[in-house]
């Protein structure tokens, strides 16, 4: 009787575990995201992000003299940890913790010089996809929520980080060859959209082209509804950040979308109903049109909104 060959179980990152920004001014980036609904607490010199109804840590806030990306932590299993460490060494890649960080894990420099921090954490990416709120059927009455009873809208979890590079097709080699994750869609050069093989939204991480190098473009926050991506955009235009681009949607992904400018040019992203990669699947990645790269349907977009503020 011939035996089955079973397919090793990628080594790849299973989750953005966190990223680490530095801003010049806590206290307005505090108003920001507790006004976009997240969980914000001081954590020494740091203003950490959590969301409501779960524990993990997505972000940090240090103190710095301008908005700059510092580094990302990406979770892997306690299995592959040997081999990702044999990996950074084999290729030279290995770096010290940057100042103010953990130094444990393991520790390598990403393209255009970003640290990148592997930890042996618990997935935190989904594992299925996005919860999908509808609207009552047609009755005969109102189906809307009434203004007075709208709740404020918080995000779920993280979905996705764009982050920008000078050279995309290179920072695609290299979260791919070294990190294991996979192609979602892409239009060359400009941008590239990344899963990991153990299952999450259509991407974790996204790679925009700057030619000024690495920067940080938005963090994405999954809601459950097309509403909650409506009346974010009203929650956050009554806190006095009116600027963004949405309500759209999204070809690649598919999902709804409302971005907000923060203070500092990047943006946060309400999202909702994206398209999911579950673990193990494989999506039919291709390279699309500039015109299919950005949205469907949804006001024009804003001048300067790719433009990397770093």
């Amino acid at each position: 009787m011939t035996s089955l060959t079973i397919p090793a179980r990628p080594v790849a990152i299973h989750s953005v575990h966190e990223f680490v920004l530095a801003v010049p001014d806590l206290e307005k980036a505090r108003h920001f995201h507790e006004n976009f609904g997240h969980d914000v607490r001081q954590e020494g010199d740091a203003l950490a992000l959590y969301c409501f109804n779960h524990p993990h840590r997505w972000a940090r806030f240090l103190p710095g003299k301008q908005r700059k990306l510092q580094w990302v932590s990406l979770g892997i299993y306690a299995e592959d940890e040997t081999v990702f460490s044999e990996r950074i060494k084999k290729l030279g890649l290995a770096c010290a913790p940057p100042p103010g960080a953990d130094v444990s894990g393991l520790w390598l420099k990403g393209p255009d010089g970003l640290p990148l921090q592997l930890v042996v954490a618990d997935k935190v990416s989904p594992s299925q996809p996005a919860p999908r709120e509808f609207p009552p059927e047609c009755q005969n009455k109102g189906r809307a929520p009434a203004g007075v009873a709208i709740p404020k809208v918080h995000p779920l979890y993280l979905s996705h980080i764009l982050i920008f590079t000078q050279d995309v097709a290179a920072s695609l080699k290299f979260y791919h060859d070294v990190l294991g994750m996979k192609l979602s869609d892409q239009t060359e050069p400009f941008i590239a959209f990344m899963h990991t093989p153990h299952g999450c939204d259509h991407h974790l991480i996204a790679l925009a082209l700057s030619p000024g190098g690495r920067g940080f473009h938005h963090s994405s926050w999954c809601v459950p509804s097309v509403d909650a991506v409506g009346l974010g955009m009203r929650q956050m235009t009554k806190a006095g950040y009116p600027d963004g681009w949405g309500v759209g949607r999204h070809f690649l992904g598919s999902n709804y979308f409302r971005y907000v400018k923060d203070p500092w040019g990047s943006y946060a992203e309400y999202s909702a109903d994206i398209d999911f990669v579950k673990a193990g699947d494989e999506w039919p990645a291709a390279n699309h049109p500039t015109e299919d790269s950005l949205y469907i349907w949804g006001p024009d977009v804003p001048e300067g909104f790719i433009n990397n503020m770093e």
